[in-house]
């Protein structure tokens, strides 16, 4: 299910799911048979909440499904032109909620970029002052307006798919404090983060080097650093495997898995969206083409190719 239907789900449908015969999953569940981890296996996270729901529903039908909380990052409705002209963005609407990973792709030129770019607030002539206009995107219920600016750019990450874009402090340390610095935190709890994050991307000995002596790889070790410090609820990451070595890949990969903040990877590497997103969106000429479970839509080879995308070697060769 996807995130953006849960919410309406709620209440009749809330009950058809429990006579459409899941009960006994998860009376095992509560009961403490199997764990919930397992359960999920079979079923989405969205349809344990949903399942949670259902039960306190079916005790209470007046209960006010209110409580839902929102996703992490709605977008409804967007349209985006660039000013020479060219439609980058054309009525696209997805959601994300609280620590799903997304997969974002499409052949170059799709937008995949610009519509990463809108969900921080990078695209600042798009901003209303205060009221959320047609085609609106919102961060855990903050709408995108020059007001919420502030905090959704504290609750939103952005990896840049060039580290050198990202990186202008004079060493690694001062680099990863520069977020939290800007977020007003004490100076002891900026020191802490910045220590923890460095030793989470493995750069502890090299916190005092200038950025501009590391690999490319390390220097996208420093800018995923300087993110975490912020402590985001949403990572948005552009292409974060580009120009990576297998072993650098590797192990930005195991970072992003180890990450429990919601994320959404814009990538041309379709073996890592397989391995980190449960979920993945096809993006092209500016419109969505497909969104839905991250293997039902990679083998499928006649979407794929209509899209200038192919299907993955480990799924064309029977590894998955």
């Amino acid at each position: 299910m996807r995130g953006d239907g849960l919410q309406s789900a709620c209440g009749a449908k809330a009950r058809a799911v429990i006579q459409a015969g899941i009960e006994s999953i998860f009376v095992s569940l509560d009961s403490g048979c199997i764990s919930e981890s397992d359960c999920c296996h079979s079923m989405c996270s969205d349809s344990v909440r949903l399942y949670r729901l259902a039960q306190r529903t079916v005790m209470d039908p007046n209960l006010s499904t209110s409580h839902v909380p929102p996703p992490m990052i709605q977008v409804e409705r967007l349209n985006y032109r660039y000013p020479n002209g060219t439609v980058a963005l054309c009525d696209v609407s997805f959601a994300i909620q609280s620590s799903e990973v997304v997969g974002l792709i499409g052949p170059n030129g799709a937008g995949k970029t610009t519509l990463q770019l809108h969900l921080n607030g990078l695209m600042p002539e798009t901003i209303p002052d205060s009221v959320a206009t047609p085609g609106s995107v919102t961060v855990a219920g903050l709408s995108m307006t020059r007001k919420n600016l502030r905090e959704i750019r504290r609750l939103v990450g952005f990896l840049f798919q060039d580290p050198d874009d990202q990186l202008f402090c004079p060493t690694v340390r001062e680099d990863v404090a520069f977020g939290p610095l800007n977020l007003g935190l004490p100076r002891a709890e900026v020191l802490r983060r910045v220590q923890e994050c460095l030793a989470a991307v493995g750069l502890e000995a090299v916190a005092d080097r200038g950025t501009m002596h590391l690999s490319f790889g390390e220097r996208k070790r420093v800018c995923l650093a300087g993110i975490l410090a912020c402590q985001p609820a949403l990572l948005v990451l552009d292409e974060p495997t580009s120009n990576l070595d297998q072993r650098a890949r590797r192990r930005f990969m195991e970072l992003l898995k180890a990450t429990p903040a919601a994320q959404l990877i814009a990538s041309h590497d379709l073996e890592m969206i397989l391995d980190l997103c449960t979920r993945v969106i096809i993006l092209n000429h500016g419109r969505i083409q497909a969104d839905g479970p991250v293997r039902d839509v990679l083998s499928n080879s006649t979407l794929l190719s209509q899209n200038g995308l192919e299907v993955p070697l480990s799924i064309q060769y029977g590894r998955r």
